[in-house]
């Protein structure tokens, strides 16, 4: 993106603000922004607009020196779920299910660069050239995650994807399309009858939400631990809850904590249940373990295109650290697995599920399903014939 006046201006009245006052780390936001509304007012430049355009001017190079630039309305609209940077001049964001192109962008790399490094600073997180890559859990549940040059040639990849604090219900997803009621009410009595169930789909689909939505109905008199990579889980009604985040390596490449070491932590917390976020890796045989020695009615997250490719890719993950042959980890998914929920981006965009299916054991290095709903296209979810 080209250079414009109004860039410019932000850039010249942010340099002012620091060149006038010095250090401003430590001045709050409103003593901030009078700083800046005192350099702009007592300008040539700045008695030369009309007094609506001064105050905008003000609060986008607030939203510049503190905040996420042009990205700032976004964050701060909360019908946006998801900001996604592909370069200074490509920006987009999801509001209700959707993408869609902002108008505006950045100036430049350097520009670009510099936001996406000064924000993972103020949370304690470096990235450069050195380090192009790193993911940042913010205060309110927010995740970010950034790629910079050389591993992103075309320029700065940054993407936010935003907790809104809105914690739909059952009754919320079933009036949304995302399911049927009854099939609503099939997934909270089988969650009440500690049954093990797996919720599968792409980035995106809903995964989380789904798996909030369902540990309400799980009885308040239960222990329940959840472990993650990201801690983005918002379970409520459970008082008696641990929570568990994997950590990456410390600067000097020791210290990491992955979610294989915290399964086997949680299993000596004395859990009626065992709630792993995502289930990616080799931490998945552990998970299984888990679900089949006693922690029945646990439950689980992962990415696949259905819910067959969701037990076959359980299977190849644990395949590797099991040594079984790979008939002998088919039977031990397929115990300890009974219901997988898929779910899928409707081609208007809205979140939904797919399919309900029951796993009912294993043939050979085959899996034995009964699909129990299902949903023709953008068709509503109904019972399986």
């Amino acid at each position: 993106m080209e250079r414009t006046p109004e860039t410019d201006l932000q850039a010249w009245l942010a340099d002012r603000v620091v060149r006038s006052f010095g250090q401003v780390d430590r001045v709050d936001d409103a003593a901030l922004r009078r700083l800046a509304a005192a350099a702009l007012n007592g300008s040539a430049v700045g008695a030369r607009l009309p007094i609506e355009e001064r105050r905008r001017v003000v609060e986008e190079t607030m939203h510049a020196m503190r905040g996420l630039g042009v990205l700032q309305p976004l964050f701060d609209d909360p019908a946006v779920t998801e900001i996604m940077v592909n370069g200074p001049d490509a920006v987009f964001f999801e509001r209700d299910g959707r993408l869609f192109r902002h108008p505006r962008g950045f100036a430049d790399r350097k520009r670009l660069t510099d936001l996406v490094v000064g924000f993972f600073a103020r949370g304690d997180r470096a990235i450069g050239e050195t380090e192009p890559l790193a993911d940042l859990r913010l205060p309110d549940g927010s995740r970010a995650h950034a790629a910079l040059p050389p591993v992103a040639p075309d320029g700065p990849v940054f993407t936010i994807r935003k907790f809104t604090g809105i914690r739909p219900d059952m009754e919320a997803l079933v009036a949304s399309g995302f399911l049927s009621a009854e099939a609503a009410a099939f997934l909270q009595a089988a969650v009440r009858e500690r049954r093990s169930l797996f919720v599968s789909g792409g980035t995106g689909t809903g995964k989380t939400t789904l798996l909030n939505v369902l540990s309400a109905s799980i009885p308040p008199e239960e222990r329940v631990v959840t472990i993650e990579d990201s801690a983005e889980l918002r379970l409520q009604g459970l008082p008696d809850l641990v929570r568990l985040e994997a950590r990456g390596p410390l600067p000097d490449g020791g210290g990491a904590v992955g979610l294989s070491q915290l399964i086997r932590a949680a299993l000596r917390m004395r859990p009626d249940r065992i709630i792993v976020g995502e289930v990616r890796g080799a931490e998945s045989l552990d998970m299984l373990q888990a679900m089949n020695t006693g922690h029945a009615g646990s439950l689980s997250t992962g990415h696949a295109n259905s819910a067959a490719d969701m037990l076959s890719r359980l299977a190849t993950l644990a395949l590797a650290p099991s040594g079984l042959p790979y008939a002998a980890v088919v039977r031990q998914v397929a115990s300890a697995v009974e219901l997988v929920v898929h779910l899928v981006r409707l081609p208007d965009g809205r979140r939904a599920v797919q399919e309900i299916v029951r796993t009912m054991g294993a043939e050979g290095e085959s899996f034995r399903t009964v699909p129990l709903f299902a949903r023709e296209g953008s068709g509503p979810l109904v019972r399986a014939a």
